[in-house]
């Protein structure tokens, strides 16, 4: 049976902030360090301690949530949401339930054709996370609770995603928002971001539109896992509503893992509803106002969002998409290509230095772009030097090398390891000419032999290069030569 059906994905996000210390307690935010060693009676659940709010993890917070243009709450307060599990020593976790700090907002992600579609933001909510259940030590499971108490930002989308690369075009642009805002290390190996896709297929048969239950995959945390446990829970769900005809209606919303050795979804249990937590106001906390002036401050962080500097490559430097994509891929690396080129540099020049050499010298030593040694007036400098000819293509990249391990000025290197060119027309005019003495077979089959014409006058082109040992520019070298060819 051949069916027509659309996915319909919402997704819920969970972004772990950049504050120096838990949410609610003074313990030093850190990851990897020994089990258990970052804690105290507020994130152990002890009886009589009381919480105290991270103000910058509420501002953190607002200012995402601005960022996703989302309208934020002059009131907002905590909810105790109710329910035992090991890494939740308190055995209830501090959320925020009907009074979230910010919703109604949206997100735009950029589509494959080129355009671009806007995803609903339902709202955006703070919270605490829970600690790490470990499960590899042996036959038993091992609590890190190192994790507990970290603040974690919740944001939820409406159902408008329709396929797996659409979802991940929205979690990769997330991810590009919340490092540009310096909220997150967003680093989805060590879990500082999290996704959990809600999926369900509507399919339809003889004109009616069939709703198949909603999965929820949980704590996916790489994009690859995201976009493949939506494309196999479309199947999955496909093949069970063809051979059972079970629908929205007939099963409740169910939550799932993501098995990656076998690339396929596990079912864990059946999803709670909200009642089933028992959410009531924290008596511990205060409620939260947010005045005009507060706002305002926050609101005054803003920097330009990675997909508005984007566009902006795009349309003012005439990058192409893909370009301006890798260039603002971090903020560092777009803030050094933006400054370089108003200092008067190429354009096309800054972007090919910077993302096939700067990026990859970066990676190689742990360390953003900018950070490479380089200023932006001496890697305008270089380029410069690139494009009138002082040195070559391929020595450009070598002097941005010396220059990323000593720091030192591009003309200086240059000089010091002979790589200036040579573009002294006389003196490249004697080397064409002893070239040409010394080659009379090539000279007259790039004069007279149509079909060894290019091969000979390229032969006599390197033969140039190399007597000039690489130093002659080669603009100039083939102007002439091509003069005294076609004389």
């Amino acid at each position: 049976m051949d069916l027509q059906y659309k996915i319909i994905v919402g997704l819920e996000i969970h972004v772990h902030l950049a504050t120096r210390t838990k949410i609610f307690c003074g313990c030093e935010l850190a990851y990897g360090d020994t089990a258990n060693t970052h804690t105290c009676p507020v994130c152990l659940g002890m009886p009589g301690s009381l919480p105290v709010m991270n103000k910058k993890a509420l501002e953190y917070s607002i200012l995402t949530g601005l960022a996703l243009n989302c309208k934020i709450a002059p009131f907002t307060k905590w909810d105790r949401k109710s329910y035992y599990y090991p890494d939740l020593p308190k055995n209830y976790q501090i959320s925020q339930y009907d009074l979230p700090f910010s919703e109604h907002g949206y997100i735009e992600i950029p589509l494959a054709d080129g355009t671009t579609k806007k995803i609903r933001i339902t709202r955006a909510h703070l919270e605490e996370d829970a600690g790490k259940n470990t499960h590899t030590l042996g036959n038993f499971s091992a609590i890190d609770l190192n994790r507990a108490g970290t603040p974690l930002l919740e944001i939820v989308t409406e159902p408008d995603m329709n396929s797996a690369e659409e979802v991940g075009a929205l979690a990769r642009e997330l991810q590009r928002i919340v490092r540009y805002l310096g909220v997150s290390e967003a680093d989805m190996q060590k879990g500082h971001m999290r996704f959990e896709p809600n999926i369900n297929l509507h399919i339809t048969r003889d004109g009616q539109i069939f709703k198949t239950p909603i999965s929820e995959v949980k704590n996916l945390n790489s994009f690859r896992a995201v976009e493949r446990s939506i494309a196999y829970e479309a199947r999955r769900q496909y093949q069970e509503f063809v051979e059972t005809g079970k629908t929205m209606q007939m099963g409740n919303k169910a939550t799932y893992g993501w098995d990656d050795d076998n690339q396929m979804t596990v079912l864990q249990r059946e999803k709670e509803e909200a009642h089933d937590y028992r959410y009531f106001p924290d008596p511990d906390l205060v409620p939260v106002k947010v005045d005009a002036d507060w706002l305002g401050e926050i609101k005054s962080r803003l920097c330009e969002l990675p997909s508005q500097m984007q566009q902006r490559f795009v349309s003012e430097y005439g990058l192409s998409n893909y370009d301006a994509g890798v260039l603002t891929a971090d903020r560092a690396t777009a803030g050094f290509f933006d400054k370089t080129v108003k200092l008067g540099a190429t354009v096309k020049r800054v972007c090919n230095l910077l993302t096939q050499t700067g990026l990859k010298l970066a990676k190689e030593k742990g360390v953003p772009v900018d950070q490479l040694n380089i200023t932006d007036e001496a890697l305008a400098d270089l380029a410069k030097m690139a494009d009138v000819g002082d040195v070559s293509a391929s020595a450009a990249t070598t002097i941005f090398e010396m220059m990323a391990e000593s720091g030192e000025n591009p003309k200086k290197i240059a000089e010091e390891k002979n790589l200036i060119q040579k573009s002294d027309s006389g003196e490249i005019e004697t080397l064409i000419d002893q070239v040409i003495a010394e080659n009379p077979k090539a000279v007259e089959d790039a004069k007279n032999n149509p079909k060894k014409a290019k091969k000979s006058a390229g032969f006599l082109m390197g033969q140039v290069m190399q007597k000039s040992k690489g130093q002659a520019n080669p603009k100039v070298v083939s102007q002439i030569l091509n003069k005294k060819l076609n004389a």
